[in-house]
C-alpha cells in the first residue's frame, strides 16, 4: 500500500545562535548566515523569538532576517502591543504569540488564553489587519485548543515540553536525571506512566486541534531521542526544533545537525 502519511514540516530556530552572539555582545556569529545553509539542508521555515528583554534575537536580527530568509519566518512575539506593533510593521509569514516572563530561562508553558482573552484577541486582530497567518503557543489540552478555535487564528503550536522533560528523566543515564525521578519522589513504573500520559495528551490534543480546523504544530524540548514519537502523531503537520540543533552543530557543523534531524522527521 502507498504512504499517504502528510509529510511533516520542519521548523528551525536559529535563536540560539544570537546566544552564543549576546554571551560576548558583539557580532559574531551572526545569525543571518545561518538562513541558506537551513533552506539549503532541509529546513521548511525560519523560526526565531522577538523577545520583550532582547535576550538573543534584537529588532534589526528580525528586521534582516524577513527581509532576507528564502524560507517562511515563523516570529515568536508576546502579545505586549508593543512587540505586536513590531510584528505588524515586519509583517513575517506567521507570528506564533507566546507566553513570556522576564525572569525564565525558556518558555515555560503555554498561553494562559482563559486569562488573556481579550488581550489576545486584540492582538490577533492587529496582526491580522497586517496579513500575517497567525499561531497561539498552547499546552495541549482541549480547554485551550477550543478557545484558540474561537479566536479564529490557523495554527496552534502544543507545548511538548512536559513530554520532553519526562522522557529525558525516563531514558536518560546522567546522574540529574535520576536525582530528578527522586526528587519527583517517582518509581520508574510511575515515571513510565506520566510519559506515556504526556505523550497521550499531545495525541488527543492534536487530533482534537485537526477537527476542529485547525494547523496543528508542535515544539518546545524536541531533540535527537524524543522527536520520533511526535513525528509519529499524524494529526501534526509541523515541528520547531531550535537548541538542540544549534549545540549539535558545534559538534557537527550547521549543516550536518539540520540534515541529522530531517531524517528524523520524515515519515
Amino acid at each position: 500500500m502507498p504512504n499517504h502519511r502528510p509529510n511533516m514540516l520542519f521548523g528551525v530556530n536559529i535563536d540560539h545562535i544570537a546566544v552564543l552572539r549576546e554571551a560576548r555582545k558583539i557580532n559574531d556569529p551572526d545569525p543571518l548566515m545561518a538562513l541558506s545553509i537551513c533552506a539549503q539542508n532541509g529546513a521548511d521555515q525560519i523560526t526565531i523569538h522577538l523577545r520583550e528583554d532582547r535576550r538573543h534575537i534584537h529588532d534589526e536580527d528580525a528586521r534582516r532576517i524577513i527581509a532576507s530568509s528564502p524560507l517562511p519566518v515563523n516570529l515568536e512575539c508576546a502579545i505586549d502591543p508593543s512587540i505586536i506593533d513590531i510584528v505588524s510593521a515586519l509583517r513575517p509569514h506567521r507570528a506564533t504569540l507566546v507566553p513570556e516572563k522576564r525572569e525564565e530561562v525558556t518558555t515555560e508553558g503555554g498561553l494562559d488564553i482563559a486569562g488573556s482573552f481579550d488581550a489576545i484577541a486584540g492582538a490577533i486582530e492587529k496582526l491580522k489587519a497586517s496579513e500575517i497567518e497567525i499561531s497561539l503557543f498552547i499546552d495541549p489540552t482541549r480547554d485551550a485548543i477550543t478557545l484558540s478555535e474561537r479566536l479564529g487564528v490557523q495554527w496552534v503550536e502544543l507545548h511538548t515540553g512536559s513530554y520532553a522533560n519526562l522522557y529525558a528523566m525516563r531514558h536518560s543515564s546522567l546522574p540529574h536525571s535520576h536525582h530528578a525521578i527522586e526528587s519527583l519522589n517517582l518509581s520508574r513504573s510511575e515515571l513510565d506512566g506520566r510519559l506515556e500520559q504526556a505523550y497521550g495528551d499531545i495525541v488527543e490534543a492534536a487530533n482534537y486541534a485537526r477537527s476542529l480546523g485547525l494547523k496543528v504544530a508542535a515544539g518546545h524540548g524536541l531533540n535527537y531521542q524524543n522527536v520520533t514519537a511526535i513525528v509519529g502523531i499524524d494529526t501534526i503537520e509541523e515541528l520547531n526544533i531550535g537548541q538542540s540543533i544549534i549545540a549539535r552543530s558545534v559538534f557537527t557543523g550547521l549543516a550536518t545537525a539540520i540534515k541529522d534531524m530531517k531524517v528524523l522527521c520524515k515519515r
